[in-house]
Parts: C-alpha cells; structure tokens; sequence
C-alpha cells in the first residue's frame, strides 16, 4: 500500500474482506428494498444516509472525546491521564496516514461506512429516482452542468 494510503481506498483496504463484502450486500439489499418500495422509500432512504455518520465522522468523534477526557482528568486528578491523549493523538495520525486505527476493525464490523460507500447508494438511489434522466451522451459538455443539477437533487 502506498504511504500515505489513497484517501478513496485507505479504510477498506484495513478492513477484512468478509467486512467489505458484508457490507457491500447490505448496501445492495438496501438499495433493492427502496426501489421496490417506490419514489417515496427512495427519497426516505435519501433522507437516512444525509444523516449516517461515516467512519472518519465516528472516529473523529471518538478520538476528540478520548483526548478531551485525557486533558480534563490530567489537569483535576493526574497528569498520567494525558498520556490517553498523546496515545489517541497517535493513533489518529495513524489513520490519516495509513487508514488503520485499533478502533477500525470494531467499527466497520458494526456496519460504520466510507462516505464513499455511502455516497455509492445514494447516487444508486438518485439514479433509480430518475434524477440522472436528461443526461445523455449526446453533448457532453452540455450534460455535465445536467449531471451536477441531478447530483445534488
């Protein structure tokens, strides 16, 4: 793997294979629910990914909680606390730069998506919803403004 990793692949190329593939199904078997269920399953299905929290958002939140916890107890009860954040602050310098964290495994076995997965259903759905219907082929340069309008419906 390249250092540092790819932003795009660096979590699912940490993560198990069964996990990605599990989590692929799912995200295919919801996409398939909501399409079955028509226009309305489709736009309530858009409205739970806008707010699914992505990996790096549960991380994010995570590690700030660990190391704001490590500063307060340093300072009231034992300066050894703040070795919980220097550790936290480590770990997520890890996972910028090469998309492992010890709190990754755990996470994406929970289900926790890359926004790129979860972005990955929602174009799914839009597309199914018929919002990329006046995109065609014929003027490219035309339908890329289209194709952008349809994005962000």
């Amino acid at each position: 793997m390249a250092f540092p990793a790819p932003t795009h692949t660096r979590v699912t190329a940490n993560t198990s294979p069964a996990v990605n593939r599990w989590i692929e199904r799912r995200t295919r078997t919801r996409i398939q629910r909501a399409h079955a269920g028509g226009i309305g399953a489709i736009d309530q299905r858009l409205a739970q990914l806008d707010r699914e929290w992505d990996i790096e958002r549960c991380l994010e939140a995570g590690a700030s909680s660990l190391m704001l916890t490590g500063v307060l107890l340093g300072a009231a009860h034992n300066r050894r606390w703040l070795l919980l954040s220097l550790g936290v602050g480590g770990f997520l310098l890890q996972h910028a730069l090469q998309g492992w964290c010890p709190p990754l495994p755990v996470l994406r076995r929970f289900g926790v998506r890359t926004a790129e997965e979860i972005n990955r259903e929602r174009y799914a759905l839009k597309a199914l919803r018929g919002d990329f219907a006046d995109v065609s082929a014929a003027e490219p340069r035309g339908q890329a403004v289209v194709a952008y309008r349809g994005a962000l419906r």
